[in-house]
C-alpha cells in the first residue's frame, strides 16, 4: 500500500469537482525520473519547476522561469508536492479556485541526479534535506545541468535555480521569451486561456 500523505496539502487546497486538475490516479514511476515545467498564468505569471522524487513531483514556483545562462540566478519558491499525474496537465483552473488561471506544459523530459557532497553521491531526498540538488535535464527546451540551492529556511523558505556552466549553457538563449509554446499541444498560455 503506497503512502499518499505527501499529497495531503495538494488535495486540501483543491476541489476536484470544480477544477480540472488531476487527483492522484496512481501513475507509476517510469524507468527514469521525470521533470516538468509548467507555465502558469495565475495571479502572477510564473513557471512551476517539478522533479519526480519518491513518487511525487517536488515543486518550486519560479517567477522569471528557468534560464540557460549560468550567470542568471532565478528565485524558486517551494510549493506543495504534486501527483505524477500532474506532469501532463494543461487547462484552465477556474476563477475562485486555488491557483486560478491557465496552465501549459512548457517543457518536460527525464533527469539524472548528479547531487553529491564532498564527492559522495547523495539521493535526491538527502540533497533536498541538505538544501542542494544538482540534476541533468533531458528536456525538449532545457538540457544539461541545473542546480537548486536553498538560501532561506523557515516560513519564507526560498531556493535559487541556476544553470550549471557546462557545454549546454548558452547565455545567448532565452527560451522563456522565444519558445512560449507547450511541448505537448503546441499552444501558448494565451490560447489555452482563451479556450478555457
Amino acid at each position: 500500500m503506497s503512502d499518499h500523505r505527501p499529497l495531503k496539502e495538494y488535495r486540501d487546497k483543491r476541489c476536484f469537482s470544480r477544477s480540472p486538475e488531476p487527483d492522484d490516479k496512481g501513475r507509476r514511476p517510469g524507468s527514469e525520473p521525470i521533470f516538468v515545467i509548467q507555465q502558469h498564468g495565475a495571479r502572477t505569471l510564473h513557471y512551476d519547476f517539478r522533479l519526480e522524487v519518491a513518487g511525487v513531483l517536488k515543486s518550486w514556483a519560479v517567477p522569471k522561469g528557468p534560464a540557460t545562462d549560468p550567470k542568471e540566478k532565478r528565485l524558486a519558491v517551494p510549493t506543495e508536492d504534486h501527483p505524477l499525474d500532474y506532469a501532463d496537465f494543461e487547462g484552465v483552473i477556474p476563477p475562485g479556485e486555488y491557483g486560478a488561471g491557465a496552465v501549459v506544459v512548457w517543457d518536460q523530459g527525464v533527469y539524472r541526479n548528479l547531487t553529491a557532497k564532498k564527492g559522495k553521491p547523495l539521493s535526491m531526498e538527502e540533497g533536498l534535506a541538505h538544501g542542494h540538488v544538482k540534476v541533468w535535464l533531458e528536456g525538449r527546451k532545457l538540457r544539461g545541468g541545473y542546480a537548486l540551492n536553498r538560501f532561506k529556511t523557515g516560513k519564507d523558505e526560498a531556493w535559487l535555480l541556476v544553470k550549471v556552466d557546462d557545454e549546454l549553457a548558452d547565455p545567448t538563449r532565452d527560451p522563456v521569451k522565444t519558445e512560449p509554446q507547450s511541448v505537448l499541444s503546441g499552444r501558448t498560455l494565451e490560447e489555452v486561456a482563451a479556450e478555457g
